[in-house]
């Protein structure tokens, strides 16, 4: 990770850690130098960028900064407004912009904010544009002939234009609409869009399909995404399910690029149970190429068990679907993700998409004709306690002495039993104890006992 670009992008709370200042710098550093890409390698046309946001009230500030950033350095900001980063990815990869900006914390609270950047094939931006990305930031500029002190205005006709592009927002719709193998007539969906970006797309998709809809979350102020709603919130859509009698239920994040689902019982199938129903299928049917679903290093220990009695490989990465789609990209994968619902269909989309994931898990309950916790039945959820402690610093309490003395004394008790992990997150300021262990009672220990330790820390964050 970078000096403000973590895993997920430049992310924090709006106009205290990522400021107007930070996404007017970003603009004007994109936009300059994909114009001087062009130039240098001989392209007609002006640069392009596309911008996408989620509801938050913040992303309408940054988008409106971050276009008047590009277009002063001579590039044209093509705007989507309120939609999906997935959408955001697909506009990218699909109308040839040089690169997408997506306005999103993900499931942040709404006061928090952050800009990811994609390459121009809809795909996290390369770890060396966002360094220099990071050095503009910084003060310092890097041209082809050097360093410069300024990025030039670009003036008279040269000045980029910004462009309403709603219309790659409905071709991307219909491009989900066209993904649907089956009608979705007399079945009855429950859809939680977390008061985000999914609360104008997703009804539509399951709709043109032929579902029944019941959706919550649906109703974005600016200030209520992902508030007690949404993935991370998933009893709101359990109850739902179970008091309509609906036949499943899906959950979003704020930019929709993670689904959750819930059964007919109202029972959750995370991101694993998901990756075990679509693995299986595929495999049956001769599509899961190398054999192999990517996961990475959170994903529970039932789930590889499943996947050893079903023959399929597995290859694990760290947590992150960047570093899943990238291992998917360099070994040819097709199905990876995240037990937070990330899941990415590598020969459909280029990030994890919701409303994608929702359609592949529907379009296998309709083609064997199943319930959602028929087709769970054979992955069986090793206990596993996740513990999320805020810290001032990640680095030093990861490496603190008294917090890796007890992560060993854990490490020792779960020998045989199961395991324990301890990470940085990627996207807050978190340190994550996890601990999976077929006895109950011993996981739940020793993850309190790791946690425990890290709030006795000096980097402990009182009132987390």
């Amino acid at each position: 990770m970078g000096r403000y670009f973590g895993t997920d992008g430049f992310r924090g709370e709006a106009n205290k850690v990522l400021t107007v200042d930070h996404a007017y710098k970003i603009g004007r550093f994109l936009g300059w130098y994909y114009s001087e890409k062009r130039k240098s390698g001989n392209k007609n046309g002006r640069a392009k960028i596309v911008i996408g946001k989620d509801t938050r009230r913040s992303s309408y500030m940054f988008e409106y900064i971050l276009a008047g950033g590009v277009v002063s350095s001579g590039a044209d900001a093509y705007l989507l407004h309120v939609t999906t980063t997935p959408c955001t990815a697909w506009v990218t990869r699909t109308d040839e912009f040089d690169c997408g900006i997506m306005i999103s914390a993900s499931h942040n609270p709404f006061y928090d904010n952050g800009i990811k950047l994609l390459n121009s094939k809809g795909e996290k931006m390369e770890d060396e544009v966002i360094e220099l990305v990071e050095a503009c930031l910084d003060g310092e500029v890097t041209a082809s002939g050097g360093k410069i002190t300024e990025i030039p205005f670009a003036g008279k006709d040269e000045i980029g234009k910004s462009v309403d592009y709603v219309s790659g927002r409905n071709r991307y719709l219909g491009y989900l609409i066209s993904l649907g193998m089956y009608s979705f007539r007399d079945v009855k969906v429950g859809l939680d869009c977390a008061n985000g970006s999914s609360w104008n797309l997703a009804r539509n998709v399951f709709e043109a399909l032929g579902a029944s809809t019941f959706i919550i979350g649906n109703e974005p102020d600016g200030t209520n995404i992902n508030e007690n709603i949404g993935s991370t919130h998933i009893e709101r859509l359990c109850s739902l399910v179970k008091e309509r009698s609906l036949d499943v239920g899906f959950a979003f994040d704020g930019d929709a690029d993670r689904c959750i689902a819930v059964d007919e019982k109202g029972n959750v199938v995370d991101g694993d149970a998901i990756l075990y129903i679509c693995g299986k299928y595929m495999k049956e049917r001769g599509e899961l190429k190398n054999n192999t679903v990517v996961t990475t290093v959170m994903s529970n220990l039932g789930l590889y068990k499943a996947f050893d009695e079903l023959g399929i490989a597995y290859a694990q990465t760290q947590v992150g679907d960047k570093y899943v789609h990238d291992y998917m990209m360099k070994e040819g994968c097709v199905l990876g993700g995240e037990q937070s619902g990330h899941i990415i269909f590598s020969r459909y989309a280029t990030t994890g998409d919701g409303i994608l994931t929702e359609l592949k898990v529907m379009e296998v309950m309709l083609s064997k004709k199943m319930k959602l916790s028929e087709l769970t039945s054979g992955f069986t959820v090793y206990p596993q306690t996740l513990v999320n402690v805020r810290v001032s610093d990640k680095k030093m309490a990861v490496s603190d002495k008294n917090i890796a003395t007890e992560y060993e004394k854990a490490e020792k008790k779960l020998s045989g039993k199961g395991r324990i992990l301890l990470r940085e997150s990627g996207t807050e300021p978190v340190i994550r104890v996890m601990v999976e262990c077929s006895d109950e009672a011993l996981c739940r220990e020793c993850a309190m006992k790791v946690a425990k330790a890290i709030e006795k820390s000096e980097y402990f964050l009182p009132g987390s």
